[in-house]
């Protein structure tokens, strides 16, 4: 072997102890170590030199460090986004809410206000507005770090002109009057991922140790947040509107339950794994 082909393959050996994707995770720092983007790196590493802050990164991944953290960015749809510890690493799955925001929306005008409860690093809106390029969003979180993070995103991504960032925490009264200032007639399109994780429940050192826990949990059966958002987001919609949340494999009828004793007719979609997904909430 030549180039950084040797060092490639000795790192995908070692990752292999703490991860499933250990060659992928060695080719994604390689490439951050290099400036490059993978697909250049990997069409030129027998002719590159290896860089000296990669054997860190390899360590840090090892600890169980998550990839996006190491390298500060993560690709959600089209978009590349910067993250960082205080948000969420958006993750494939969540792309299943933008495809259905696609399919409620097909062959009708599309949303004008779009609302994302709980943003995060801004994956979910900023998708959104990409899609729908006449619309005009607001992003809320309670955490200021993450709406930091929000903020380069919006900045970096051309969303400035479009997109409104508020710090509104849900579980404080007064949170949807708040949401709604600017957009006195209110949502046509609602997005949301809520922590919806049991507080028992065991999970990677990857997700426990690195991630926020405020993204989540949510409480001992993991629907504290469903419980408070889904009776007050009628007040958020307009006319015709759609709430469109995520929610886990496992909560589709206990969320669905809460939807129409809420007065929403909903809808179960499901990801490419086929695992239940998405729910549709409308006004009956």
């Amino acid at each position: 072997m030549t180039g950084i082909s040797a060092d490639l393959y000795a790192a995908a050996h070692a990752l292999s102890a703490v991860t499933d994707t250990a060659r992928l995770d060695a080719e994604l720092l390689m490439a951050h170590a290099l400036g490059l983007e993978r697909a250049d790196m990997l069409m030129r590493q027998r002719d590159l030199p290896m860089p000296a802050s990669f054997a860190g990164y390899v360590q840090r991944r090892l600890q169980q460090e998550p990839v996006a953290y190491i390298t500060g960015h993560q690709h959600f749809w089209d978009l590349r986004l910067s993250v960082a510890p205080g948000v969420l690493i958006p993750r494939a799955d969540s792309e299943t809410l933008i495809e259905e925001a696609g399919r409620v929306f097909a062959g009708k005008r599309g949303p004008a206000n779009i609302a994302d409860l709980g943003t995060g690093s801004g994956a979910l809106i900023m998708a959104a507005l990409s899609i729908f390029p006449d619309a005009r969003g607001l992003a809320l979180d309670a955490s200021a770090d993450a709406l930091r993070i929000a903020e380069v995103n919006r900045q970096e991504l051309g969303f400035a002109d479009r997109l409104t960032l508020r710090q509104i925490d849900w579980r404080k009264s007064g949170w949807a009057q708040a949401a709604l200032s600017g957009f006195d007639s209110g949502f046509d399109l609602i997005l949301c991922n809520p922590p919806y994780v049991e507080n028992a429940a065991a999970l990677s050192p990857m997700v426990r140790d690195f991630e926020p826990a405020s993204a989540l949990f949510a409480g001992d059966d993991g629907m504290d947040d469903y419980r408070r958002l889904i009776p007050q987001i009628t007040g958020l919609m307009a006319d015709g509107g759609a709430a469109i949340f995520e929610i886990g494999y496992t909560q589709a009828e206990i969320a669905g339950a809460l939807a129409r004793d809420a007065g929403f007719e909903c809808e179960m979609k499901r990801d490419l794994a086929g695992q239940p997904r998405v729910l549709t909430l409308r006004r009956v």
